[in-house]
């Protein structure tokens, strides 16, 4: 992982920032997929409440190429401004991006209902304590390709750590073990 591209979102009055990283980051799982990308991990360096607006896709030089080979932007690349593939600056952090989950939705409810396993009652105060136990993460809202229904995908940011750790990214760029560079 030694090369990066910056995708900068250009929002306008037609399209609003978080639809727009919405539409960037769906198009960016689909050819994450269609690449069986285990290599290739994503940051969001201007992120705070919100994840902002930049996209940061790292890998190699040789695996961002195949990506940008894929076209995989179509009419969005009007909206947003790539940089060049560049090389990692030599003093950077690292830091894990990950997929944060709630453990308790209204699916699991649902299963919990259908199977006998818990009572009115119980459903009650399990909804109660669903919304009290919201997350606060940044997220981005992911479109299913195929049934179209909204997901979101809540993103958790590690502690900055001073060496780079190993594993593989899903294909939505993220990883419970391994780092990005972090600058």
């Amino acid at each position: 992982m030694d090369h990066y591209i910056d995708i900068q979102i250009k929002p306008d009055a037609e399209m609003r920032e978080n639809v727009l990283l919405n539409n960037v980051y769906t198009k960016l799982h689909k050819a994450l997929f269609s690449l069986k990308s285990i290599d290739i991990g994503v940051s969001f360096p201007l992120h705070k409440i919100l994840l902002g607006k930049t996209l940061r896709i790292h890998s190699s030089k040789v695996r961002i190429e195949e990506l940008q080979d894929l076209k995989w932007l179509g009419g969005l690349a009007g909206y947003c401004s790539l940089s060049s593939i560049l090389p990692i600056p030599d003093t950077v952090g690292y830091r894990v991006i990950s997929r944060k989950q709630a453990t308790m939705t209204q699916s699991k409810l649902n299963r919990l209902i259908k199977r006998g396993s818990i009572s009115e009652d119980e459903a009650k105060q399990y909804r109660a304590k669903m919304f009290t136990q919201g997350l606060d993460n940044p997220y981005v809202e992911l479109t299913s390709g195929s049934n179209g229904h909204k997901h979101r995908r809540y993103i958790q940011f590690g502690e900055l750590m001073d060496s780079p750790q190993l594993g593989q990214f899903d294909q939505f760029g993220l990883s419970k073990t391994a780092t990005v560079p972090w600058f």
